[in-house]
Protein backbone atom coordinates (compact mmCIF):
# COMPACT_ATOMS: atom_id res chain seq x y z
CA UNK A 1 0.00 0.00 0.00
CA UNK A 2 1.44 3.35 -1.03
CA UNK A 3 0.94 6.12 1.53
CA UNK A 4 -0.30 9.31 -0.10
CA UNK A 5 -0.64 12.88 1.09
CA UNK A 6 -4.19 14.00 2.03
CA UNK A 7 -5.43 10.43 2.42
CA UNK A 8 -7.13 9.17 5.59
CA UNK A 9 -6.27 6.01 7.52
CA UNK A 10 -7.21 4.34 10.80
CA UNK A 11 -4.09 3.31 12.72
CA UNK A 12 -2.93 1.96 16.08
CA UNK A 13 -0.34 4.06 17.92
CA UNK A 14 2.44 1.63 18.90
CA UNK A 15 4.89 4.02 20.56
CA UNK A 16 5.80 7.62 21.30
CA UNK A 17 8.79 9.22 19.59
CA UNK A 18 11.61 11.52 20.66
CA UNK A 19 9.40 14.61 20.58
CA UNK A 20 6.40 12.97 22.23
CA UNK A 21 4.62 12.33 18.93
CA UNK A 22 2.70 9.09 18.36
CA UNK A 23 4.18 6.43 16.06
CA UNK A 24 2.08 4.18 13.84
CA UNK A 25 2.99 1.67 11.12
CA UNK A 26 1.18 0.95 7.86
CA UNK A 27 2.77 -2.05 6.13
CA UNK A 28 5.94 -1.33 8.10
CA UNK A 29 5.95 2.30 6.87
CA UNK A 30 6.38 4.73 9.80
CA UNK A 31 3.82 7.46 10.42
CA UNK A 32 4.47 10.20 12.99
CA UNK A 33 1.21 11.51 14.47
CA UNK A 34 1.37 14.71 16.52
CA UNK A 35 -0.70 14.58 19.71
CA UNK A 36 -1.27 10.81 19.68
CA UNK A 37 -0.46 8.53 22.65
CA UNK A 38 0.79 4.96 22.64
CA UNK A 39 -2.15 2.53 22.85
CA UNK A 40 -4.64 4.76 21.04
CA UNK A 41 -6.56 3.99 17.82
CA UNK A 42 -6.98 7.10 15.70
CA UNK A 43 -8.19 8.26 12.32
CA UNK A 44 -5.42 10.33 10.69
CA UNK A 45 -4.85 12.59 7.71
CA UNK A 46 -1.46 12.33 5.98
CA UNK A 47 0.18 15.78 5.78
CA UNK A 48 3.58 14.98 4.30
CA UNK A 49 5.25 11.87 2.85
CA UNK A 50 9.01 11.25 2.72
CA UNK A 51 10.83 8.21 1.35
CA UNK A 52 10.70 6.17 4.58
CA UNK A 53 8.21 7.95 6.84
CA UNK A 54 5.26 10.33 6.86
CA UNK A 55 3.65 12.96 9.10
CA UNK A 56 -0.04 13.00 9.96
CA UNK A 57 -2.57 14.79 12.15
CA UNK A 58 -5.42 13.31 14.17
CA UNK A 59 -8.91 13.60 12.70
CA UNK A 60 -10.64 11.47 15.32
CA UNK A 61 -9.63 9.53 18.43
CA UNK A 62 -11.43 6.19 18.13
CA UNK A 63 -9.97 4.55 21.25
CA UNK A 64 -8.55 6.96 23.84
CA UNK A 65 -5.53 6.26 26.07
CA UNK A 66 -6.08 6.15 29.83
CA UNK A 67 -3.20 8.62 30.04
CA UNK A 68 -4.88 11.32 27.92
CA UNK A 69 -5.96 14.35 29.94
CA UNK A 70 -8.00 17.44 29.24
CA UNK A 71 -5.86 20.21 27.77
CA UNK A 72 -5.88 23.24 30.07
CA UNK A 73 -4.33 25.85 27.78
CA UNK A 74 -6.06 27.67 24.91
CA UNK A 75 -2.76 28.34 23.10
CA UNK A 76 -1.36 24.82 23.51
CA UNK A 77 -1.81 23.47 19.98
CA UNK A 78 -0.47 26.58 18.20
CA UNK A 79 2.25 27.61 20.64
CA UNK A 80 4.43 24.51 20.51
CA UNK A 81 5.90 25.27 23.93
CA UNK A 82 4.26 22.34 25.73
CA UNK A 83 4.36 19.29 23.46
CA UNK A 84 2.94 16.92 26.09
CA UNK A 85 0.15 18.95 27.67
CA UNK A 86 -2.43 16.33 26.59
CA UNK A 87 -0.73 13.54 28.62
CA UNK A 88 -0.97 12.93 32.37
CA UNK A 89 2.19 14.21 34.03
CA UNK A 90 3.44 10.92 35.49
CA UNK A 91 3.16 9.33 32.05
CA UNK A 92 5.27 12.10 30.49
CA UNK A 93 8.07 11.05 32.87
CA UNK A 94 7.85 7.49 31.53
CA UNK A 95 7.90 8.74 27.95
CA UNK A 96 11.07 10.73 28.62
CA UNK A 97 12.82 7.78 30.28
CA UNK A 98 11.85 5.52 27.38
CA UNK A 99 13.11 8.08 24.87
CA UNK A 100 16.56 8.11 26.50
CA UNK A 101 16.54 4.31 26.82
CA UNK A 102 15.70 3.88 23.14
CA UNK A 103 18.57 6.15 22.06
CA UNK A 104 21.01 4.22 24.27
CA UNK A 105 19.81 0.84 23.00
CA UNK A 106 20.40 1.90 19.39
CA UNK A 107 23.83 3.46 19.95
CA UNK A 108 25.93 2.04 22.81
CA UNK A 109 27.83 -1.25 22.76
CA UNK A 110 27.13 -2.00 26.42
CA UNK A 111 23.51 -1.73 27.40
CA UNK A 112 22.50 0.08 30.57
CA UNK A 113 19.08 0.49 32.15
CA UNK A 114 18.08 4.14 32.45
CA UNK A 115 16.78 5.19 35.87
CA UNK A 116 13.31 6.63 36.35
CA UNK A 117 12.90 10.30 35.44
CA UNK A 118 13.03 12.65 38.42
CA UNK A 119 9.90 14.80 38.15
CA UNK A 120 8.41 17.84 39.89
CA UNK A 121 5.95 17.73 42.77
CA UNK A 122 4.13 20.75 41.30
CA UNK A 123 4.95 21.01 37.58
CA UNK A 124 3.32 24.41 36.97
CA UNK A 125 4.52 28.03 36.70
CA UNK A 126 8.12 26.87 37.02
CA UNK A 127 9.91 29.06 34.45
CA UNK A 128 11.87 31.90 36.07
CA UNK A 129 12.38 33.72 32.76
CA UNK A 130 9.74 34.86 30.28
CA UNK A 131 10.68 36.29 26.87
CA UNK A 132 7.68 37.83 25.16
CA UNK A 133 7.95 39.14 21.58
CA UNK A 134 6.03 42.36 20.97
CA UNK A 135 4.44 42.90 17.57
CA UNK A 136 1.33 43.63 15.54
CA UNK A 137 -1.62 41.25 15.25
CA UNK A 138 -3.70 40.63 12.11
CA UNK A 139 -6.03 43.52 13.04
CA UNK A 140 -3.09 45.91 13.24
CA UNK A 141 -3.09 46.18 17.05
CA UNK A 142 -0.05 45.97 19.33
CA UNK A 143 0.25 42.61 21.05
CA UNK A 144 2.65 40.39 22.96
CA UNK A 145 2.80 36.65 23.55
CA UNK A 146 4.74 33.76 22.07
CA UNK A 147 5.62 32.89 18.51
CA UNK A 148 3.39 30.24 16.96
CA UNK A 149 5.26 27.00 16.34
CA UNK A 150 7.70 27.37 13.40
CA UNK A 151 6.50 30.92 12.58
CA UNK A 152 6.89 34.52 13.72
CA UNK A 153 3.15 34.97 14.17
CA UNK A 154 2.52 36.12 17.75
CA UNK A 155 -0.06 34.19 19.77
CA UNK A 156 -1.48 36.36 22.59
CA UNK A 157 -0.90 34.82 26.03
CA UNK A 158 -3.82 33.78 28.20
CA UNK A 159 -2.86 32.18 31.49
CA UNK A 160 0.31 30.26 30.51
CA UNK A 161 0.66 27.24 32.80
CA UNK A 162 4.48 27.16 32.85
CA UNK A 163 5.37 30.87 33.18
CA UNK A 164 5.15 32.77 36.46
CA UNK A 165 1.96 34.78 36.98
CA UNK A 166 3.85 38.01 37.63
CA UNK A 167 5.68 37.78 34.28
CA UNK A 168 2.39 37.79 32.42
CA UNK A 169 0.95 40.60 34.59
CA UNK A 170 3.99 42.83 33.99
CA UNK A 171 3.94 42.21 30.24
CA UNK A 172 0.19 42.97 30.05
CA UNK A 173 0.75 46.23 31.94
CA UNK A 174 3.58 47.28 29.58
CA UNK A 175 1.43 46.44 26.54
CA UNK A 176 -1.36 48.62 27.96
CA UNK A 177 1.17 51.46 28.40
CA UNK A 178 2.39 50.97 24.81
CA UNK A 179 -1.17 51.20 23.48
CA UNK A 180 -2.20 54.18 25.62
CA UNK A 181 0.94 56.15 24.72
CA UNK A 182 0.78 55.15 21.03
CA UNK A 183 4.30 53.74 21.10
CA UNK A 184 5.22 51.89 17.91
CA UNK A 185 6.13 48.24 18.22
CA UNK A 186 8.80 46.53 16.16
CA UNK A 187 8.10 45.41 12.61
CA UNK A 188 10.82 42.93 11.66
CA UNK A 189 10.02 43.25 7.93
CA UNK A 190 11.17 46.88 7.81
CA UNK A 191 13.32 46.89 11.00
CA UNK A 192 11.35 49.81 12.48
CA UNK A 193 9.39 50.44 15.65
CA UNK A 194 10.42 50.73 19.30
CA UNK A 195 9.47 47.71 21.40
CA UNK A 196 10.84 44.29 20.37
CA UNK A 197 10.64 42.09 23.48
CA UNK A 198 9.61 42.19 27.13
CA UNK A 199 11.77 39.95 29.33
CA UNK A 200 10.93 39.21 32.95
CA UNK A 201 13.30 37.29 35.25
CA UNK A 202 12.12 36.14 38.67
CA UNK A 203 14.13 35.02 41.68
CA UNK A 204 11.95 32.09 42.75
CA UNK A 205 13.40 31.94 46.29
CA UNK A 206 14.00 35.68 46.81
CA UNK A 207 10.89 36.99 45.01
CA UNK A 208 13.04 39.63 43.29
CA UNK A 209 11.98 40.59 39.76
CA UNK A 210 13.93 42.05 36.83
CA UNK A 211 12.22 43.66 33.87
CA UNK A 212 14.17 44.05 30.61
CA UNK A 213 12.73 46.28 27.87
CA UNK A 214 14.29 45.28 24.55
CA UNK A 215 13.97 48.14 22.11
CA UNK A 216 15.07 49.00 18.59
CA UNK A 217 15.73 52.68 19.35
CA UNK A 218 17.56 54.71 21.99
CA UNK A 219 14.52 56.17 23.72
CA UNK A 220 11.11 55.01 24.87
CA UNK A 221 8.34 57.59 24.68
CA UNK A 222 7.41 58.64 28.26
CA UNK A 223 10.14 56.35 29.58
CA UNK A 224 10.30 57.84 33.08
CA UNK A 225 6.54 57.52 33.46
CA UNK A 226 6.70 53.83 32.46
CA UNK A 227 9.46 53.12 34.98
CA UNK A 228 7.60 55.00 37.73
CA UNK A 229 4.35 53.14 37.04
CA UNK A 230 6.05 49.71 36.95
CA UNK A 231 7.78 50.40 40.29
CA UNK A 232 4.51 51.48 41.88
CA UNK A 233 2.34 48.74 40.41
CA UNK A 234 4.85 45.89 40.97
CA UNK A 235 6.91 46.52 44.15
CA UNK A 236 8.70 43.18 43.66
CA UNK A 237 10.52 44.68 40.67
CA UNK A 238 14.06 45.38 41.92
CA UNK A 239 15.56 46.53 38.63
CA UNK A 240 14.46 47.71 35.18
CA UNK A 241 16.91 47.59 32.29
CA UNK A 242 16.67 48.95 28.76
CA UNK A 243 18.43 46.73 26.21
CA UNK A 244 19.24 48.23 22.81
CA UNK A 245 18.96 45.84 19.88
CA UNK A 246 18.73 47.60 16.53
CA UNK A 247 20.00 44.75 14.37
CA UNK A 248 17.79 42.85 11.97
CA UNK A 249 18.26 39.54 13.73
CA UNK A 250 16.45 36.72 15.53
CA UNK A 251 18.77 37.19 18.53
CA UNK A 252 16.64 38.68 21.30
CA UNK A 253 19.16 40.77 23.26
CA UNK A 254 21.53 43.42 21.95
CA UNK A 255 24.95 44.11 23.46
CA UNK A 256 24.09 47.36 25.28
CA UNK A 257 22.19 47.59 28.57
CA UNK A 258 21.07 50.84 30.20
CA UNK A 259 19.89 50.61 33.81
CA UNK A 260 16.69 52.61 34.33
CA UNK A 261 16.07 51.55 37.93
CA UNK A 262 17.88 49.47 40.56
CA UNK A 263 21.29 47.81 40.31
CA UNK A 264 20.86 46.02 36.98
CA UNK A 265 20.64 42.59 38.54
CA UNK A 266 18.57 40.46 40.90
CA UNK A 267 19.56 37.64 43.23
CA UNK A 268 18.22 34.15 43.70
CA UNK A 269 19.18 31.17 45.85
CA UNK A 270 20.04 27.64 44.77
CA UNK A 271 20.40 25.45 47.83
CA UNK A 272 22.46 27.41 50.34
CA UNK A 273 24.10 29.60 47.68
CA UNK A 274 23.14 33.04 46.38
CA UNK A 275 23.53 33.96 42.71
CA UNK A 276 23.46 37.31 40.91
CA UNK A 277 21.43 37.32 37.71
CA UNK A 278 22.02 40.02 35.11
CA UNK A 279 20.12 40.61 31.83
CA UNK A 280 22.74 38.64 29.89
CA UNK A 281 23.26 35.85 32.44
CA UNK A 282 22.43 32.28 31.65
CA UNK A 283 20.65 30.91 34.70
CA UNK A 284 18.79 27.61 34.74
CA UNK A 285 15.12 28.16 33.86
CA UNK A 286 13.69 25.83 36.53
CA UNK A 287 15.58 26.40 39.81
CA UNK A 288 13.54 23.83 41.76
CA UNK A 289 14.67 21.05 39.43
CA UNK A 290 18.14 22.58 39.07
CA UNK A 291 18.79 21.91 42.76
CA UNK A 292 17.79 18.28 42.23
CA UNK A 293 19.96 18.08 39.10
CA UNK A 294 23.10 19.49 40.75
CA UNK A 295 22.67 17.56 43.99
CA UNK A 296 22.27 14.37 41.95
CA UNK A 297 25.41 15.15 39.91
CA UNK A 298 27.46 15.78 43.07
CA UNK A 299 26.06 12.69 44.78
CA UNK A 300 26.93 10.53 41.75
CA UNK A 301 30.49 11.94 41.71
CA UNK A 302 31.08 10.39 45.17
CA UNK A 303 33.46 13.18 46.18
CA UNK A 304 35.73 12.77 49.23
CA UNK A 305 36.87 16.38 49.68
CA UNK A 306 40.37 15.83 48.28
CA UNK A 307 39.61 16.11 44.58
CA UNK A 308 40.49 18.73 42.01
CA UNK A 309 37.58 19.03 39.60
CA UNK A 310 36.98 20.75 36.27
CA UNK A 311 33.61 22.36 35.53
CA UNK A 312 33.44 22.69 31.75
CA UNK A 313 30.84 25.05 30.21
CA UNK A 314 30.45 26.48 33.71
CA UNK A 315 28.15 29.42 32.85
CA UNK A 316 27.79 31.69 35.90
CA UNK A 317 29.46 29.05 38.08
CA UNK A 318 26.44 27.27 39.53
CA UNK A 319 27.71 23.67 39.40
CA UNK A 320 31.25 24.58 40.46
CA UNK A 321 30.00 26.64 43.39
CA UNK A 322 27.62 23.83 44.37
CA UNK A 323 30.51 21.34 44.30
CA UNK A 324 33.07 23.62 46.00
CA UNK A 325 32.34 22.53 49.56
CA UNK A 326 32.85 18.87 48.59
CA UNK A 327 36.28 19.22 46.90
CA UNK A 328 39.76 20.70 47.28
CA UNK A 329 39.73 22.91 44.14
CA UNK A 330 37.38 23.81 41.26
CA UNK A 331 38.41 25.13 37.84
CA UNK A 332 35.52 26.42 35.71
CA UNK A 333 35.74 27.23 31.98
CA UNK A 334 33.23 29.23 29.93
CA UNK A 335 33.56 31.07 26.61
CA UNK A 336 31.24 33.99 27.50
CA UNK A 337 33.17 36.77 29.34
CA UNK A 338 30.04 38.18 31.05
CA UNK A 339 29.22 34.72 32.43
CA UNK A 340 32.73 34.35 33.90
CA UNK A 341 32.49 37.83 35.42
CA UNK A 342 29.18 36.77 37.00
CA UNK A 343 30.75 33.47 38.16
CA UNK A 344 33.59 35.32 39.91
CA UNK A 345 31.12 37.69 41.58
CA UNK A 346 28.99 34.72 42.67
CA UNK A 347 32.02 33.01 44.21
CA UNK A 348 32.86 36.23 46.07
CA UNK A 349 29.23 36.68 47.12
CA UNK A 350 29.24 33.20 48.68
CA UNK A 351 32.75 33.62 50.18
CA UNK A 352 34.13 30.67 48.22
CA UNK A 353 37.91 30.64 47.93
CA UNK A 354 38.65 27.30 46.21
CA UNK A 355 37.31 28.14 42.75
CA UNK A 356 38.99 29.65 39.69
CA UNK A 357 36.90 30.68 36.70
CA UNK A 358 38.56 31.01 33.29
CA UNK A 359 37.31 32.72 30.12
CA UNK A 360 37.92 30.62 27.04
CA UNK A 361 36.69 28.08 24.54
CA UNK A 362 36.58 24.75 26.37
CA UNK A 363 38.23 23.16 23.35
CA UNK A 364 41.44 25.17 23.95
CA UNK A 365 41.24 26.21 27.62
CA UNK A 366 41.09 22.57 28.71
CA UNK A 367 44.38 21.89 26.92
CA UNK A 368 45.91 24.97 28.59
CA UNK A 369 45.01 23.69 32.07
CA UNK A 370 46.27 20.17 31.44
CA UNK A 371 49.31 20.64 29.22
CA UNK A 372 50.64 24.09 30.19
CA UNK A 373 49.61 24.41 33.83
CA UNK A 374 49.91 20.64 34.48
CA UNK A 375 46.66 20.53 36.45
CA UNK A 376 45.08 17.08 36.45
CA UNK A 377 41.55 16.60 37.77
CA UNK A 378 40.14 13.50 39.39
CA UNK A 379 36.60 14.32 38.28
CA UNK A 380 35.32 16.40 35.36
CA UNK A 381 31.82 17.87 35.22
CA UNK A 382 30.64 18.75 31.71
CA UNK A 383 27.42 20.63 31.00
CA UNK A 384 27.62 21.52 27.29
CA UNK A 385 25.03 23.30 25.11
CA UNK A 386 22.58 21.29 23.00
CA UNK A 387 25.20 20.54 20.34
CA UNK A 388 27.13 18.49 22.92
CA UNK A 389 30.91 18.17 23.25
CA UNK A 390 33.25 19.15 20.43
CA UNK A 391 35.64 16.49 19.19
CA UNK A 392 38.78 18.16 20.62
CA UNK A 393 37.28 18.19 24.13
CA UNK A 394 36.30 14.53 23.80
CA UNK A 395 39.84 13.62 22.69
CA UNK A 396 41.29 15.61 25.60
CA UNK A 397 39.02 13.75 28.03
CA UNK A 398 40.10 10.42 26.54
CA UNK A 399 43.76 11.44 26.72
CA UNK A 400 43.70 12.68 30.33
CA UNK A 401 41.97 9.54 31.64
CA UNK A 402 40.52 11.10 34.78
CA UNK A 403 38.75 8.65 37.06
CA UNK A 404 35.24 9.94 36.52
CA UNK A 405 33.21 12.16 34.20
CA UNK A 406 29.81 13.53 35.23
CA UNK A 407 28.06 14.50 32.00
CA UNK A 408 25.03 16.78 32.46
CA UNK A 409 23.16 16.91 29.17
CA UNK A 410 20.24 18.97 27.87
CA UNK A 411 20.03 16.93 24.66
CA UNK A 412 19.85 13.10 24.87
CA UNK A 413 20.72 12.72 21.17
CA UNK A 414 24.11 14.46 21.47
CA UNK A 415 24.70 12.88 24.89
CA UNK A 416 24.38 9.39 23.41
CA UNK A 417 26.54 10.37 20.43
CA UNK A 418 29.30 11.55 22.79
CA UNK A 419 28.96 8.52 25.08
CA UNK A 420 29.52 6.25 22.09
CA UNK A 421 32.99 7.82 21.59
CA UNK A 422 33.83 8.01 25.30
CA UNK A 423 32.88 4.33 25.65
CA UNK A 424 36.33 3.56 24.23
CA UNK A 425 37.86 4.18 27.67
CA UNK A 426 34.93 4.76 29.99
CA UNK A 427 32.21 2.53 31.33
CA UNK A 428 28.78 4.18 31.39
CA UNK A 429 27.76 3.43 34.97
CA UNK A 430 24.51 5.31 35.45
CA UNK A 431 22.06 7.55 33.59
CA UNK A 432 19.24 9.46 35.29
CA UNK A 433 16.83 11.75 33.41
CA UNK A 434 15.64 14.89 35.22
CA UNK A 435 12.49 16.69 34.10
CA UNK A 436 13.68 20.28 33.93
CA UNK A 437 10.89 21.35 31.56
CA UNK A 438 7.60 19.65 32.50
CA UNK A 439 5.01 19.21 29.73
CA UNK A 440 7.65 19.70 27.01
CA UNK A 441 9.60 17.18 24.93
CA UNK A 442 12.87 18.26 26.59
CA UNK A 443 14.70 16.22 29.23
CA UNK A 444 18.07 16.61 30.92
CA UNK A 445 20.24 13.70 32.02
CA UNK A 446 23.02 13.05 34.48
CA UNK A 447 25.38 10.38 33.14
CA UNK A 448 28.19 8.85 35.20
CA UNK A 449 31.29 7.62 33.35
CA UNK A 450 33.97 5.58 35.16
CA UNK A 451 37.44 4.96 33.73
CA UNK A 452 37.74 1.28 32.83
CA UNK A 453 39.94 -0.68 35.21
CA UNK A 454 42.30 -1.98 32.51
CA UNK A 455 43.15 1.52 31.28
Amino acid sequence: MEIRKNEEYIVDIIDNGFEGEGIAKINNFTIFVKGAIKGEKVKILILKVNSSYAFAKILEIIAKSEYRCQEDCKSYKRCGGCDLRHIKYDKTLDIKRNMVQSLLNKTLKNQIKVNDTIGMENPFNYRNKAQYPVGIDKEGNSTFGVFANRTHDIIPIEDCKIQTKISEEIAKYILKFIQENKIKVYDEKINRGTFRHIIVKVGMKTDEVMCVLVINEEKIKNEKQLVSELKEKFPKIKTIVKNINNKNTNVILGNRNIILYGDGYIKDKLGEFTFKISPMSFYQINPIQTEKLYNLAIQKAELTGNETIFDLYCGIGTIGIFASKHVKQVYGIEIIPQAIQDAKENAKLNNIKNVEFIVGDVEFALSELIETRKIMPEVVFVDPPRKGLDNTTIQNLLKVEQKKIIYISCNPATLVRDLKTLEEKYEIKDITPVDMFPWTKHVECVAVLQLKQDM
